[in-house]
């Protein structure tokens, strides 16, 4: 072969691989240009290895993986060989969280990996900036210490996001610093809003009457702002939207200046819930869905001027609670459900709610089971998936592995597979990289050869 055929081999293989360098991908939105993927199952372990608790996905760039993880009184900072798995370098710092409802008290949220630096933001609130070349920090903010944040229900669970240099987080503080951006580069604090200023006077839609929003900090339904879902930013007729959904429902800012553009209430009246799916945003519109006491699901259309927006349709199609479903050729793929055994995969039409499908494959229908370690049905109940190579990469909670057709008009499976080593609760979402398929369980992590064999 000649070197000229050599270089465009090796520019073609580079081209269609991708890294995961944060939380839902490349592009935000679960999906990878990768190609060049296995179509069956079982497939190779490359590498498999204990880790310490947690349920953050890890972040993989230039062939380095980060896993945020509990270990012992620490939260830890681990960079590794993202092909063998060898830890090159820790860092970390103590933690004493415990999960008030009995869950791991290891991180929830993933590592966002920019350049040399890595952020990560841990179950107490602390928000590190991290050298991956010195393995040192760069700045620390403790979130806790310096806001007024009640107690969230399961510790901090959104993970950062970058908007040029401002890292955007959702803090949920009271009264005025739901959402705060701060310096990428120093930690500083450079904007926060959303709280009493942005929802006293919002209608409280779904509730009845549809009373006003008259903001009470001694109240339930207001004393926690934070939820578990990531803002998302997105540009909008023309303007750039971060978008929130905190506990009480979705809040656009100005990612410049943390201006408010408009608030939509979005929650079910009981206390003990939580807002955990991060919206899907296409042009201009906004999907969001709830599964606590038939939270269902709404579209949202924004206002051309970018300060309002109206209902396109609501229901009870999808009730997803913590994973985010792909949006793909106009139709979303979700499992929908809220407890262990009443997760169903469907797929729904996203303009109008039509449910074109369903995968009913609940081990325990109508009841409220728990899954034991060890005795894992071999089905997909609850789950999450990622979009490549035209194909979806579904990982259920008990840590079956499947591969679909993103096809709307039947569920079209491809094969599964119990991987080796998961077991309940795998709830992080997969992580592709280079090929390789990194799956994270409780206190697990594997990596799986994905590539297509010769």
């Amino acid at each position: 072969m000649s070197i000229r055929l050599l270089l465009f081999a090796w520019l073609s293989l580079a081209a269609f691989a991708a890294d995961w360098p944060e939380f839902m991908g490349p592009s935000r939105d679960q999906t990878s240009p990768e190609t060049g993927l296995r179509d069956t199952l079982p497939a190779p372990v490359l590498w498999s290895k204990a880790a310490g608790t947690g349920y953050s996905a890890p972040s993989v760039r230039g062939g380095v993986l980060v896993l945020h993880h509990r270990a012992g009184g620490q939260e830890v900072v681990e960079t590794m060989d993202a092909k063998t798995g060898e830890s090159r370098g820790r860092y970390g710092y103590a933690c004493k969280f415990e999960d008030p409802f009995g869950f791991n008290n290891g991180p929830r949220c993933s590592p966002l990996i920019a350049g040399d630096r890595c952020y990560t933001f841990g179950a107490e609130g602390v928000l590190l900036c991290l050298d991956l070349k010195t393995g040192k920090p760069v700045w620390q903010r403790e979130t806790q210490k310096n806001f007024e944040v009640p107690e969230a229900f399961f510790g901090v669970g959104a993970s950062p996001i970058l908007e040029g240099d401002k890292l955007i987080v959702q803090v949920g503080a009271q009264p005025n610093s739901g959402v705060v951006a701060f310096d990428a580069n120093t930690g500083r604090t450079l904007w926060e809003n959303v709280g009493e200023k942005t929802w006293t006077g919002v209608p409280m839609t779904g509730w009845p009457g549809e009373r006003l929003v008259q903001w009470n900090r001694s109240d339930p339904t207001f004393e926690k702002q934070a939820s578990y879902c990531t803002p998302v930013a997105a540009t909008i007729h023309g303007k750039r939207h971060v978008l929130v959904v905190t506990r009480q429902g979705l809040v656009s800012l100005d990612p410049e200046t943390g201006a408010a553009n408009f608030s939509f209430w979005f929650r079910v009246r009981q206390n003990e819930t939580v807002n955990a799916m991060t919206p899907v945003v296409q042009g201009d519109l906004v999907f969001l869905s709830g599964a606590y006491y038939k939270g269902g699901s709404v579209l949202l259309r924004v206002a051309p001027d970018g300060k309002s927006v109206s209902e396109v349709w609501r229901g009870l199609q999808l009730e997803v609670h913590w994973s985010r479903p792909v949006l793909h050729a106009g139709h979303l793929f979700a499992f929908s459900g809220r407890n262990e055994p009443d997760g169903i995969f469907r797929c729904v039409e996203f303009a109008t709610g039509k449910v074109k499908w369903e995968r009913d494959e609940r081990w325990m229908k109508g009841g409220h089971g728990i899954i034991t370690p060890g005795t894992e049905p071999n089905v997909f109940a609850r789950g999450s998936a990622i979009m490549a190579d035209g194909k979806l990469i579904a990982l259920g909670e008990a840590g079956l592995l499947g591969l679909f057709k993103p096809s709307v008009e039947k569920c079209e499976e491809l094969g599964r597979w119990q991987v080796p080593g998961l077991t309940y609760p795998t709830w992080a979402a997969p992580v592709l990289s280079e090929k390789r398929l990194y799956l994270r369980g409780e206190n697990r992590l594997v990596c799986i050869d994905l590539a297509k064999a010769p």
